[in-house]
């Protein structure tokens, strides 16, 4: 395993990628494959990015420890045999821990260097056309790519101006996934993914009193209501208190201190709400979305003032296609699934653009981001959903045909005595295609791809009733669905 030198003040690669999570990682990796092209990744922390560290891995690992004793307590049979159980926090940390590689990413460099793409530690940013300067430990280097710079930075947590918010040192998502001490009473701000996740696995864990605090008037306001409603009544059922409707008006904390990532940041907080009522917590955990990191990325240089892309991944605004985004700093959707689409389609238009290859292939077009995103929330109720809601198909001028209804077949019996789930199809009444899907309910995530296939191909609904579901599989919700609408 090596590093790229550090002592040279200037290298030529043919590519250079700004940031090395899992979009910046595959776009190296695809731009070289098979050639004797030359790829760089700059990353100022840890090779694996955001969802390796600090978002996608340690969340599902802290996730699914609850989720397997949820179940074995519904199971009649294995429910008395485990009694009054809890979980084990310090075991379920280190298999979290083990997931993380314990924040070595030794590994991550080992692969990397591996399929022939050197690794630079430092910050990058860029300087003009094809050049980016790298300040390392050991002082400023410049990077000429000869074919491409692809932005990959990412996104960073959003903390509202809420007076005095900052100051009481809150968490953000990467001390909830990275937590070392369970708070035992929590306020979450927010209500989308991150929060409706952690305040999960936080009462899984032990918290006593867990209040998800939600401006909107519903959890997970851009799914179909009802998966809202469904995690909220999960949550509820659990302990939790969700309050819709509430804005923060203000946060004390008089001993703030910061003990570290994932430990509580000093004494009591009270949060006092718009109604006038204070809430006092051990911690507050602020999940109130993520902006693309593009402030020290130097696009001023280039002539740029944000980053935009077209379905190539080039960044729209510079001539000569040099320069991709790929993944959230996009602009387009911020799923880490969705940033390794955007690489492999960006790495490979690089390359057939190296070799003067043409880019008539749907292969070239990122055109899954319109229509057809897949995405799973791990809450207590899951939700799994892909492409549009009924609300946003007729925005979009669509004649739409809806069917819904609770996913009850012999399947979802066998699974768990208290399984609960609802299912609805969008579907665009003229073409007679599926346009959307949204499953909410127990270990649903797995009936996605089906549907997610469905509606990137535009396969018609006649055509579904050929792709017989195994008997007995939750799956059969699929049958249940078109015979509704015969």
């Amino acid at each position: 395993m090596t590093l790229a030198p550090e002592n040279e003040a200037e290298s030529a690669y043919d590519v250079v990628v700004i940031g090395g999570g899992p979009a910046g990682e595959i776009a190296a990796q695809y731009a070289v494959a098979g050639s004797d092209r030359t790829a760089v990744i700059v990353e100022h922390e840890l090779l694996g990015g955001e969802c390796s560290y600090w978002a996608c891995m340690p969340s599902k690992a802290l996730l699914r420890p609850g989720a397997v004793l949820g179940a074995g307590l519904a199971m009649p049979g294995v429910r008395e045999s485990l009694g009054g159980a809890a979980l084990d926090v310090p075991a379920v940390l280190g298999r979290r821990d083990s997931f993380t590689s314990h924040h070595d990413d030794t590994g991550q460099v080992r692969w990397a260097t591996g399929v022939g793409v050197d690794v630079i530690r430092g910050s990058g940013r860029l300087t003009g056309e094809r050049t980016v300067a790298v300040d390392t430990s050991d002082g400023t280097r410049t990077l000429r790519a000869g074919l491409a710079v692809v932005l990959a930075t990412g996104s960073t947590a959003t903390v509202p101006p809420t007076p005095g918010l900052r100051e009481a040192l809150p968490w953000t998502s990467r001390d909830a996934t990275n937590l070392r001490q369970v708070p035992d009473r929590v306020a979450i701000i927010g209500g989308g993914v991150v929060a409706t996740e952690a305040a999960t696995w936080l009462l899984s864990l032990g918290a006593r009193e867990v209040t998800l605090l939600v401006r909107g008037p519903a959890l997970l306001a851009s799914a179909e209501p009802f998966a809202g409603e469904a995690v909220a009544e999960a949550l509820r059922s659990r302990g939790a208190t969700v309050r819709t409707g509430t804005t923060v008006s203000s946060v004390r904390r008089d001993d703030a201190t910061d003990t570290g990532i994932g430990r509580i940041h000093g004494g009591p907080v009270t949060v006092t709400l718009d109604d006038g009522s204070d809430l006092v917590v051990d911690e507050v955990v602020v999940a109130a979305g993520r902006r693309p990191a593009t402030s020290s990325l130097g696009l001023d240089t280039v002539g740029l003032d944000g980053v935009g892309t077209d379905d190539r991944l080039t960044v729209v605004g510079t001539p000569g296609d040099w320069l991709y985004a790929v993944g959230d700093v996009s602009g387009r959707t911020p799923l880490t699934h969705m940033g390794k689409y955007h690489g492999r389609i960006c790495g490979d238009v690089i390359a057939a653009r190296a070799e003067g290859r043409p880019l008539d292939g749907a292969r070239f077009s990122a055109s899954a981001d319109a229509a057809a995103v897949p995405q799973v929330v791990f809450a207590a109720a899951e939700v799994a959903s892909v492409g549009r809601t009924e609300k946003t198909a007729r925005e979009g001028g669509f004649d739409v045909e809806t069917v819904e209804l609770d996913i009850e077949v012999a399947g979802s019996s066998l699974a768990r005595d208290d399984f609960a789930g609802h299912a609805k199809l969008v579907i665009d009444r003229a073409a007679d295609t599926l346009l959307g899907a949204t499953f909410v309910g127990t270990d649903i995530a797995e009936l996605l791809h089906a549907a997610t296939v469905a509606v990137a191909g535009a396969v018609p609904m006649s055509a579904l009733w050929h792709a017989v579901p195994a008997y007995p599989t939750v799956s059969e919700v699929w049958l249940r669905l078109l015979e509704a609408r015969r």
